[in-house]
């Protein structure tokens, strides 16, 4: 979920972040995932035309637990052949879901938007056991991700045509929206439910069939979602799910003249070579791609509730989130009493893995993310700025990383130009207004360049509200009336001869 978001906090609202580290409940953990390999929505292997099957070549890939390293479970290593299967298997449920009323189809999401409510738990316990995040963090995640199921329930009976006032006296003229077809739906590892369910909502909705391709990283939490769809009756076919090879996949979603469009989350860079893939038949794509959003702070804040409300702009799932703000842009006349202030608060973040009660920060993904993050740290560092807190990987090990605080940071480093995804907090200064967004929009990412502005709030994402980034942050918005859009074809029908008696 990469796009950009702009914080401008003059009186910014509270959040609830807490405090101090305790060591990892690794047996509160070794209990949760022995009691979700007995779930039946546990799910291990690859879903085509409504089966659970294995990769081809019987290839396999391990799903490990970032905060302790341990195997969870072990899931197909998929690539062409099964992701060709899954699509024909897509193409052919796309004949008669297409054909089924907004009602019939309103009906299947209802039921599958209330068995994920109903397996709120273990679907919360799932993404903190593979992805990391604190458990209430995780738990929030379910109802966000739901949220768009429910919504696109309900949206399903509102696409509306229209008709158009004819030019001449024996004509009349309609428009009339159409689903585009088959979609291909990749999805990142940060919210590996959420952003599911966010594309495949509207698509379902409106008379879409889906390919789905989670990362490698989190793929349990997708198999377990589409166990749930099953349950709740959505035919074979609708919704197919593959892992493994990414390049593989993708290659064969973009080949495919039977995919219509491709959904993509994730990097700027993936997000281009998708982009120029698509060309070749000429798909629709829509993108999330890398954000370096903002976070303006003005002389004239409350001190105490701009620190709350940074805090939950910046550290949420420990800064892997690509509407976290990767600079905080502070004026020089409250620059040095903020940067205390939120140092002081950070101090406090307890950190640890996602089911010790009261941890808010869990651990990066995979030690590729704690090296990047370390990269941008010595760089800056290299050019002048200081490491006001933290700066270094947490006595807990593993990819646990101490939050950070950077002052003295300039444009010229990387934590003010490239998006970090990581829990540092680099903290920039401005005189003017004008300075302020000038230095906002110096990214490639009404005066803020931003699909998405937060004023006086650090968490803005909601189903009811497109979602979405400009320049190259992306194409396309994703929730509210708008999101439904993406999946759509607008087709206009001319009746001609009206007039014969």
């Amino acid at each position: 979920m990469r796009v950009l978001q702009v914080l401008a906090v003059s009186k910014i609202l509270t959040s609830h972040l807490s405090r101090t580290h305790r060591p990892s409940a690794s047996r509160q953990m070794s209990t949760a995932a022995s009691s979700l390999k007995k779930s039946p929505i546990f799910r291990t292997l690859g879903l085509i035309g409504g089966k659970w099957i294995d990769a081809y070549d019987a290839k396999t890939i391990q799903v490990n637990n970032p905060s302790t390293g341990e195997i969870i479970a072990e899931v197909p290593f998929m690539g062409t052949l099964e992701t060709n299967d899954a699509i024909s298997s897509a193409s052919d449920a796309f004949n008669s879901w297409s054909k089924l009323t907004a009602a019939e189809r309103s009906k299947y999401l209802r039921k599958w938007y209330d068995l994920i409510m109903a397996n709120k738990e273990e679907l919360g316990q799932l993404i903190t056991l593979e992805q990391g995040k604190p458990l209430k963090e995780a738990l929030g995640e379910v109802n966000y991700g739901a949220s768009f199921i429910e919504f696109f329930a309900e949206e399903a009976k509102r696409i509306y045509g229209d008709i158009i006032p004819a030019t001449l006296g024996d004509r009349r003229l309609f428009v009339l929206k159409q689903p585009v077809g088959v979609v291909g739906a990749i999805t990142p590892w940060n919210f590996p439910l959420a952003m599911i369910t966010r594309k495949v909502g509207p698509a379902l909705a409106c008379g879409c069939t889906v390919v789905v391709k989670p990362s490698e990283l989190t793929p349990l939490t997708a198999l377990a979602t589409a166990e749930l769809a099953l349950q709740a009756g959505i035919p074979p076919g609708v919704i197919n799910v593959v892992m493994g090879n990414a390049s593989k996949i993708g290659d064969a979603l973009l080949a495919s003249t039977q995919v219509r469009k491709i959904t993509f989350t994730g990097s700027t860079a993936v997000g281009k070579k998708l982009m120029a893939g698509a060309a070749e038949t000429v798909k629709r794509v829509s993108l999330e791609l890398g954000g370096n959003a903002p976070c303006i702070v003005f002389d004239d804040a409350d001190l105490d509730v701009a620190v709350k409300g940074t805090l939950a702009a910046k550290f949420r799932n420990s800064g892997q989130t690509c509407v976290c703000a990767n600079r905080i842009i502070v004026q020089e006349g409250i620059y040095e009493k903020f940067a205390e202030a939120f140092s002081k608060a950070v101090r406090n973040l307890q950190v640890g893995d996602g089911f010790t009660e009261g941890v808010v920060q869990g651990p990066l993904i995979n030690e590729a993310a704690v090296q990047k993050v370390q990269t941008f740290i010595q760089d800056a560092m290299s050019k002048g700025a200081k490491v006001l807190l933290g700066g270094k990987r947490h006595s807990l090990g593993m990819t646990f990383y101490e939050p950070t605080i950077v002052t003295d940071v300039k444009s010229e480093m990387l934590l003010a130009s490239e998006e970090v995804f990581g829990p540092v907090a680099p903290i920039l200064r401005f005189k003017t207004e004008e300075e302020a967004i000038r230095m906002a929009n110096n990214t490639k990412a009404e005066a803020l360049e931003y699909g998405l502005v937060g004023v006086n709030e650090g968490i803005i994402s909601t189903e009811v509200a497109p979602f979405g980034g400009v320049k190259q942050s992306g194409l396309g918005r994703e929730g509210s009336k708008y999101g439904i859009d993406e999946y759509l074809e607008v087709k206009y029908v001319c009746l001609g001869d009206m007039n014969r008696s």
